[in-house]
């Protein structure tokens, strides 16, 4: 079947202090198009997953590029591809966000100060330096089913309590060089910025997030190790971007291996071996029903709302992911 839609997953960091007066106009335009996803913008910038046919996101990524109305902000805007033969969103939403990426501490932007940017190719020499080093940002749950050799895991639930595992376990007078990477670039950039702040003069990130290294390093050249969680309907993706084994527990969203999905704990749509017992009977009953929905939707061949909009809402937390 032919891949029809085109999506794109987008983050730029840039000084946006007049971002509430682009909402209404950018959301305007996505509809226009018959574009629909997330767009978050901040006065730190803007970060986003959206669909639609080539030609209509080649017009968005012009609009946003050349447009009078962005004031050349975004003309450096870097931004994800993949394709699919259905749309993955049902809605267009542009909202008005503290931040594109929520770390919670505030003033920390890499549009003030960042760390060091590192190309894919040049990562495993960074890393393989007994000196550095090396933190996964990414949250517990996304480090379980795959990271770098010899990474940190911070063993975080949200992006907000990095900056207390910082604080917790690491000092910039003992810590000289810190390498930082999560999946498409953007947690990992404002982690950097953070560390800096902090006092931490040796940072690195990868450029482009574990996606871009995936996509670019051979694998038998690469320190990767497992799969990579992303926050669509593949779940995880493999060296070359293929999609990975994992599946997803709709109920609390932690990723499946096969052999969780072989236990007695596992039931689709509503319970998995990681919340079994821990949800209330009031979310049981309500993943319960929607379940009933998914199935009978499936049996008309009809696509069921509930999914996509779970997928968009946690994809555009870490898009660019």
């Amino acid at each position: 079947m032919q891949h029809i839609y085109l999506t794109t997953a987008m983050y730029h960091f840039v000084s946006l202090p007049h971002f509430k007066t682009l909402r209404e106009p950018l959301l305007n335009f996505c509809v226009s198009k018959n574009i629909k996803g997330t767009l978050l913008l901040a006065d730190e910038g803007i970060n986003g997953t959206v669909a639609g046919s080539e030609k209509s996101i080649l017009e968005l990524l012009d609009h946003l590029k050349t447009d009078s109305l962005f004031e050349g902000h975004f003309k450096n805007l870097a931004h994800k591809e993949s394709w699919s033969d259905k749309h993955p969103f049902y809605r267009m939403k542009v909202k008005l966000k503290k931040e594109i990426v929520t770390l919670g501490v505030p003033g920390v932007s890499p549009t003030k100060i960042v760390g060091q940017y590192v190309k894919p190719q040049d990562w495993n020499a960074i890393i393989s330096d007994p000196e550095v080093v090396l933190i996964d940002t990414r949250n517990d749950y996304e480090y379980a089913i795959g990271t770098f050799k010899n990474a940190v895991n911070p063993k975080t639930n949200t992006f907000r309590e990095f900056p207390n595992f910082i604080k917790t376990h690491f000092d910039p007078k003992k810590h000289k060089k810190v390498a930082m990477f999560c999946t498409g670039g953007i947690r990992c950039e404002k982690a950097s910025s953070y560390m800096m702040s902090e006092g931490f003069d040796e940072v690195y990130h990868l450029e482009g997030g574990i996606l871009k290294y995936l996509e670019e390093v051979k694998p038998e050249n690469s320190l990767w190790q497992g799969e990579c969680f992303v926050f669509d309907q593949r779940v995880a993706i493999k060296h070359g971007l293929e999609v990975g084994d994992y599946d997803q527990c709709y109920a609390c969203r932690y990723p499946l291996s096969a052999d969780d999905m072989q236990s007695d704990k596992y039931t689709p749509g509503i319970s998995c071996p990681y919340c079994y017992n821990k949800l209330s009977q009031k979310k049981l009953k309500s993943l319960t029903e929607r379940q009933k929905q998914v199935i009978l939707a499936k049996e008309r061949g009809m696509p069921h709302i509930g999914q996509t909009d779970i997928n968009n809402l946690k994809e555009v937390q870490t898009c660019g992911k």
